[in-house]
């Protein structure tokens, strides 16, 4: 029986999973659940149910997973603990600093209800958070950089977007090529937060609002912004809809490490993706998440779990012989 998914929220990431689950064969989109009137909602999936929000807590028998596409700046620290108390579910939670607290709030909500909850599915948090762990335990003498982009952050585009009198906005990070490459050389730079990215932002106000304090609100946003040399550039909508409707993205993970007595010998691991959709790869991560979730609830593994908890042949579709001719 295929595993029945559902999602909570129909943006960027949710219409992501309503395309991408289509090329799992062992899942179907059993459901979508948003805040709006769910005769408003218009979706692709046909065949497909539409729920408010309020109905969660009457349809927990109907659906094996539940994926809760909401944004990391307000709405998951306060919703996934919430329908981890009624579903096996995952998120997407990404703002870093804040990881510990939202895992100990999921992990409470899902342990008392006999669930499993995985949060900060995705790429960053999640695959490049896989291969610093990996890179970290081969080689323990090194350092680790991390950079993003250039792309589109949904995170912190939706931040930007939270901030009143914000119409749209979009974010992109990029990172300083000289840093980049000082990395590449193997010459293990000393790098701050400000020397790695700069983040620049494109801004849609509503009429009449406070441009300035806009700005001054998005230079100064901790956990996102404050940290950076940001440029805010306010467009008109027009621009806006012409210029910056893709959410391409990606980065580079690397651990540049040394071995043999007195330290002789250099090694630079290096991981990289580039994203054509953000919103597309990240659903597909959560995807194979879900998988596991489900897996972990039928073997009574419950609680709250991170990407450093699954085995990866959990994520997979295929069995352990075909794994180990295949792949291994």
């Amino acid at each position: 029986m295929a595993i029945r998914v559902g999602i909570i929220g129909y943006g960027n990431l949710a219409r992501g999973i309503e395309s991408e689950i289509n090329k799992c064969p062992d899942m179907k989109l059993a459901g979508i659940f948003t805040r709006r009137d769910p005769a408003s909602l218009k979706i692709k999936a046909e065949g497909v149910p539409v729920y408010s929000v309020s109905e969660l807590k009457d349809r927990t028998l109907e659906f094996d997973v539940m994926i809760n596409c909401g944004g990391s700046a307000t709405d998951l620290p306060v919703t996934t603990p919430e329908y981890a108390a009624l579903y096996n579910v995952i998120d997407s939670f990404d703002t870093h600093a804040k990881i510990p607290e939202h895992f100990k709030a999921v992990d409470e909500a899902s342990r008392a209800a006999n669930k499993v909850s995985i949060i900060s599915a995705g790429w960053d948090p999640g695959m490049f958070s896989l291969q610093r762990l990996y890179s970290n335990s081969i080689l323990p003498s090194g350092k680790d950089y991390t950079f993003w982009g250039k792309g589109v952050s949904q995170g912190h585009s939706d931040a930007i977007r939270r901030i009143p009198g914000v119409k749209n906005g979009k974010q992109y990070t990029i990172p300083v090529e000289s840093a980049l490459e000082a990395v590449r050389s193997g010459s293990n730079p000393e790098l701050s937060t400000r020397q790695k990215h700069t983040r620049e932002c494109f801004v849609v106000a509503e009429e009449g609002a406070d441009k300035a304090l806009i700005e001054k609100t998005i230079k100064e946003m901790p956990n996102y912004f404050a940290d950076y040399d940001t440029t805010v550039h306010f467009i008109s909508e027009e621009e806006f809809n012409a210029n910056h409707s893709g959410l391409n993205h990606g980065g580079f993970v690397f651990r540049s490490g040394v071995t043999g007595e007195n330290d002789c010998h250099k090694h630079i691991i290096e991981y990289s993706l580039k994203l054509d959709s953000n919103p597309e790869f990240t659903a597909s991560v959560i995807l194979a998440y879900a998988r596991a979730a489900y897996r972990l609830f039928e073997k009574g593994d419950y609680g709250c779990k991170t990407v450093f908890d699954i085995a990866p042949a959990l994520l997979s579709p295929l069995s352990g012989d075909e794994l180990r001719a295949r792949m291994l």
